[in-house]
């Protein structure tokens, strides 16, 4: 197999799991509007649905740290696609509300473990001027299963058994998912890890025939004869710092507000029916995937950091409007609202979307990488499931604009944190980044 198709399998089986998370995150904002005509549910049963996911992801997160490390990256995606695909059965033939919550629950570890197991799949088996390019297949997959989940919850709203043919449809990626890995190899570094070096060689030299191999393997090797040096100091603190952060950056600007309650903001907004809002989610999801590749084309060419500062403007102009529309009485009201949810997913599409998981797959130490990143992704999936469960609370007591203005204040913060804590990784290898730790 030549060195492009080795990487564009490789690329397109592990970015699958990103669809999987994409579309599992989605799928439950137009669900649950025919889940309510199945369950009588109360707001707290309904809130703890939506949010069973989230939950789920911080339990895969948490045990499946070490055993990336331990099984591999291959192995650990395997693993997940045969969790998705149960999950995605379970929902499906649920009989009551708390056999969906546990399947919802069994889908949302499956989620956690792919959040970072698929960028860091991806990361690892990629080359440096490329990886950021790479690692961004992963978002790009990602909100292409929202846009799927959206566009499946629009078409099957008229259809018998509509929300469990919603909910089985993951399942379905799931089989490829499995099926494509198995042919897969897992990443030169997890072999270095292991102390398979031959099959590292052969690993690295389909991905990058030129490199000098005996170099490249000295150098991840280098990286894991330091693990008694770095403990509690700058090495190992600072890539936390940085790892948790994004991810405190990520969710607490506001993404997951928009993305799991956008039909319930529509229909605050005077949008009718739940076909008028779930058409128009259909168009932000759009916009989440189409700008996607904004990111990936500009990634590794201005940086990880001008594309933060450029988004997080955004952001925080178009969370200024979202707030003040609250309290405009005017008939456009619905209409403006709709634009700056755009616009606001245009600049988180193309900047924290895809750096937040290419910037944890690139700043922590390899004897650590797996551990590590299952912190920052139990974090993310922590600050989400807060959000996601604070924000219609939020919006009943405190109201749309203060909300909104919550959310903007977070994007100022995140603004300074970018300037002062966040590294430029662009251009560097992943041995070159930990070494900078070091310095």
């Amino acid at each position: 197999m030549s060195r492009i198709n080795f990487l564009y399998f490789a690329v397109f089986f592990a970015s699958l799991s990103g669809l999987l998370s994409g579309f599992d995150t989605g799928v439950i904002s137009g669900a649950m509007l025919y889940i309510n005509q199945s369950f009588e549910m109360s707001p707290e049963i309904s809130g703890l649905l939506v949010s069973s996911v989230s939950v789920g992801a911080v339990i895969g997160a948490l045990i499946n740290g070490r055993l990336v490390d331990k099984l591999g990256r291959k192995n650990i995606l395997l693993l997940s696609a045969v969790i998705f695909i149960l999950g995605s059965v379970f929902c499906a033939v649920s009989q009551n509300v708390t056999e969906l919550i546990l399947s919802r629950t069994l889908v949302g570890c499956a989620v956690g473990i792919v959040n970072f197991a698929g960028p860091l799949y991806l990361s690892e088996i990629s080359i440096r001027e490329k990886r950021g390019s790479i690692v961004s297949f992963y978002q790009i997959a990602l909100t292409f299963g929202i846009l799927l989940s959206y566009l499946i919850n629009y078409f099957c709203a008229h259809i018998e058994y509509t929300w469990r043919a919603m909910l089985f449809m993951g399942a379905i990626p799931a089989i490829v998912l499995f099926l494509g890995m198995i042919a897969q190899s897992d990443t030169p570094r997890w072999y270095v890890l292991k102390g398979k070096f031959d099959s590292a060689r052969k690993i690295l030299r389909k991905i990058n025939p030129k490199t000098n191999l005996d170099e490249e393997i000295e150098a991840i090797k280098h990286t894991l004869n330091q693990d008694e040096k770095i403990k509690l100091s700058k090495k190992i603190i600072m890539p936390f710092v940085i790892g948790i952060g994004i991810m405190f950056v990520q969710i607490a600007t506001g993404i997951n507000a928009i993305i799991y309650y956008a039909p319930t903001i529509f229909k605050m907004l005077n949008f009718s029916s739940n076909q008028d809002a779930l058409f128009i989610t259909i168009f932000i999801g759009l916009i989440n995937f189409l700008m996607t590749f904004v990111a990936f084309a500009l990634v590794d060419k201005l940086g990880r950091k001008p594309l933060l500062y450029i988004g997080l403007s955004g952001m925080l102009f178009s969370l200024l409007v979202l707030s003040s529309v609250f309290v405009l009485n005017c008939p456009c009201v619905k209409y403006l609202a709709v634009i700056f949810c755009a616009v606001y997913i245009v600049s988180f599409s193309m900047s924290l979307g895809p750096i937040g998981l290419l910037l944890i797959s690139e700043v922590f130490p390899l004897r650590y990488r797996g551990s590590a990143m299952s912190v920052a992704i139990i974090s993310n999936f922590l600050f989400n499931f807060i959000v996601t469960g604070l924000f219609p609370i939020s919006l009943s007591r405190l109201g749309g604009c203060t909300t909104f203005l919550i959310f903007a204040l977070i994007c100022v913060f995140s603004i300074f944190f970018v300037r002062f804590i966040v590294p430029e990784t662009k251009g560097l290898s992943l041995e070159e980044l930990e070494e900078k730790w070091s310095e």
